[in-house]
């Protein structure tokens, strides 16, 4: 009878154990059926062309922002390195976050490179001419708002503060907001890392 009942509950155990390892669970909100794969074609850091294809095979975080952002883009950023840096080393590895600037004018490759790198060596920065950001912009339904410029020039720039995630093939997978509990944030991103 005992061993009846073991052979019986071993199968029941694991089923519930995949069904807790399901996509269903994500922690963020999932957009995969609603977001298309990554793709750009944009500048990085070094000053050469860039494309989607260029970054698969790694989790792939992407938030559109700016260098002079004040408040929402280093708070969103710094959140994210705090993020990484409570994955394991290997996981960390598998991990890529592409800060898109909506700021073409002021955020040269130089000054991008000089931005990300405060955050860690999993950010790299993108930047293009305005048909190549409007085009990435355009596919994942972001809007961008300029500011009037003070009499110094400086002008803010309004933009969502949402990260998407696409998983080591380009899925789109989550959207992560400021709302979302860090240790949701980790989990999610651990998970997509893991499916390298």
């Amino acid at each position: 009878m005992k061993y009846a009942m073991t052979k019986w509950l071993i199968p029941v155990a694991a089923v519930l154990w995949l069904s807790g390892c399901s996509d269903q669970n994500w922690r963020t909100t999932d957009i995969s059926d609603v977001m298309p794969p990554l793709d750009f074609t944009l500048v990085d850091e070094e000053g050469e062309n860039a494309s989607a294809e260029d970054y698969l095979g790694k989790a792939t975080l992407v938030y559109f922002g700016y260098t002079h952002c004040p408040d929402v883009c280093p708070t969103t950023l710094a959140r994210i390195s705090a993020a990484t840096k409570r994955l394991d080393d290997s996981l960390r590895d598998d991990i890529q976050v592409l800060l898109v600037s909506v700021d073409p004018e002021r955020d040269t490759p130089e000054v991008l490179k000089e931005y990300t790198d405060i955050f860690g060596p999993q950010f790299v920065g993108l930047t293009g001419d305005t048909a190549q950001i409007d085009a990435v912009t355009n596919r994942y339904r972001i809007s961008y708002e300029y500011g009037e410029k003070n009499d110094n020039g400086s002008y803010d720039v309004s933009h969502s503060s949402a990260i998407f995630a696409f998983d080591p093939q380009g899925n789109a997978k989550l959207l992560i907001r400021d709302s979302d509990p860090l240790e949701s944030v980790v989990a999610d991103i651990a998970r997509l890392a893991a499916q390298g």
